[in-house]
């Protein structure tokens, strides 16, 4: 390990180059932090959960003293889940904002525009909370996610297909670099559970009628036992209410993203669903870190439900504020990758345990599975 240091640090120096000493973001009172998410002016509503629990827990921060005696002040743009202006929103908040480092975008495309940014820039982007597999692999540097990857709960999804008898497997996934990605992930856990991947349905991201119409009827004809997405829980609600009007035998998983507001939207039709989530329920208090969530949350957004998202949002704000006190008293971008490291591990409480090491920033590894209840409620 030792040997290994002078090569890490000439490294840290090839990655924050000469102006590493010149610390934007940072003064004797502040820290700033710059936000690119998908809000789409209020209509995402995973995105604005995940804002107000991020929200609920840097308000807390900020009355406890902030971070070494600054307050963390979060600049948010809305990239309305397009590519294009979140990297924008993320050369903005760099350039004219001076942020310290960008945080916790949403949705894989945008997420993975933002890491452009910050990886041309030379800046830590802390707290993608998307899934897709181009902020691990291959590894890079200055990304920090905190969430399991959508890897692990496609895993976790497909196991539990398996289990309960699916064999014939329809993957909805967009139609993009990212949708590639996640298909290719797919075929090759398929593969490694002797099942099979019946129907490859990508999406852009305006769904005409006619085309949910076509997609369900392709899940139709492939006979296919269970469904599973990536991503867009507005245009998976279309499709799942039109396969059940058509009155098809496939059973409907989801990932996390959403997956609240799915559910609600979808009312009786959301009962029996199955639901991968990468972080604790956010209604029972069995953990430390659910326990503390509820309980902040009720005090800075009264009157705002409890979600997965904003728990996600809580958690994932939580694990930034960790390590920018890692940074020190007087951070710099180098200092926070360099401490974060040498720490290697952030315990964010009810034992999530968030791993970061050089060459692996796995995160946390949680994946769990919730199905919807008579009620409509989530039981894990």
């Amino acid at each position: 390990m030792l040997r290994q240091l002078p090569a890490f640090l000439a490294a840290s120096l090839l990655l924050f180059g000469p102006a590493a000493s010149a610390v934007d973001g940072v003064t004797p009172k502040q820290i700033v932090i710059g936000q690119t998410i998908t809000l789409q002016g209020g209509k995402n509503d995973y995105g604005t959960a995940v804002l107000a629990g991020v929200q609920a827990y840097l308000d807390a921060a900020n009355k406890r003293g902030g971070v070494h005696g600054r307050t963390i002040v979060l600049k948010t743009l809305d990239d309305d889940n397009r590519t294009d202006r979140a990297e924008a929103n993320a050369r903005q908040l760099l350039t004219q904002d001076k942020a310290f480092l960008l945080f916790g975008s949403i949705e894989g495309g945008p997420s993975t525009a933002v890491m452009k940014a910050a990886v041309e820039s030379g800046v830590p982007f802390f707290g993608p909370m998307a899934g897709s597999p181009t902020l691990r692999r291959p590894h890079q540097p200055l990304v920090f996610p905190v969430r399991a990857e959508h890897l692990e709960e496609f895993r976790a999804l497909l196991d539990y297909a398996r289990k309960t008898g699916g064999t014939r497997v329809a993957f909805v996934r967009s139609d993009s670099e990212t949708g590639l990605q996640h298909l290719a992930n797919v075929k090759r856990l398929c593969g490694e559970m002797g099942m099979e991947l019946a129907a490859d349905l990508p999406f852009k991201s305006e769904m005409t009628d006619a085309q949910v119409d076509e997609m369900a009827a392709r899940i139709g004809a492939s006979n296919v036992h269970v469904v599973l997405n990536h991503g867009s829980p507005a245009m998976y609600e279309r499709l799942i209410r039109k396969a059940q009007a058509l009155r098809l035998r496939a059973t409907f998983s989801a990932v996390n993203s959403g997956s609240t507001q799915l559910a609600r939207r979808l009312g009786e039709q959301a009962r029996g669903m199955v639901f991968s989530q990468v972080v604790p329920s956010p209604w029972e208090r069995k953990s430390a870190v659910t326990r503390e969530y509820q309980d902040e949350f009720k005090r800075q957004k009264p009157g705002q439900e409890f979600s997965y998202g904003s728990l996600e949002g809580y958690v994932t704000a939580k694990a930034l504020v960790m390590a920018l006190r890692l940074a020190g008293p007087k951070p710099t971008r180098e200092g926070f990758v360099r401490n974060l490291h040498a720490a290697g591990v952030l315990d964010l409480g009810g034992g999530l345990q968030a791993r970061y090491q050089p060459g692996d920033h796995a995160g946390l590894t949680l994946v769990d599975l919730a199905v919807v209840t008579r009620e409509g409620k989530f039981q894990h």
